[in-house]
């Protein structure tokens, strides 16, 4: 995983702060379309809390439209990018048309 500055993420009683420059460029934003369209809601984030053999690390998740970002905090507190996993499409075996799942729940 690619690590990026401890700077770029910062959590302070349990309040996450991440550098605005950093989010705009991995979303492909600059700063203040970032900003705007956090007003308006668009760019979504998930925070989640390792358990098990990933206690002590936390991974962020921030959406805008297609483009993903994740970050994971290390709990040393490096961070390191978590890129999404890709994954191979399994054939169905019978598909069914949107108008045929339609008809089935009807």
């Amino acid at each position: 995983m690619p690590t990026i500055p401890k700077a770029a993420v910062a959590v302070e009683n349990a309040q996450i702060t991440v550098d605005a420059d950093v989010l705009a460029s991995r979303l492909g934003l600059t700063v203040q379309a970032l900003k705007e369209n956090m007003a308006k809601g668009l760019v979504m984030s998930v925070s989640e809390t390792g358990a098990g053999e990933d206690a002590g690390r936390t991974r962020l998740t921030f959406r805008y439209r297609a483009r993903v970002w994740r970050v994971v905090i290390q709990p040393d507190g490096s961070l390191s990018e978590d890129p999404l996993p890709v994954g191979t499409a399994t054939p169905i075996e019978d598909p069914l048309s949107l108008v045929d799942l339609a008809r089935r729940e009807s």
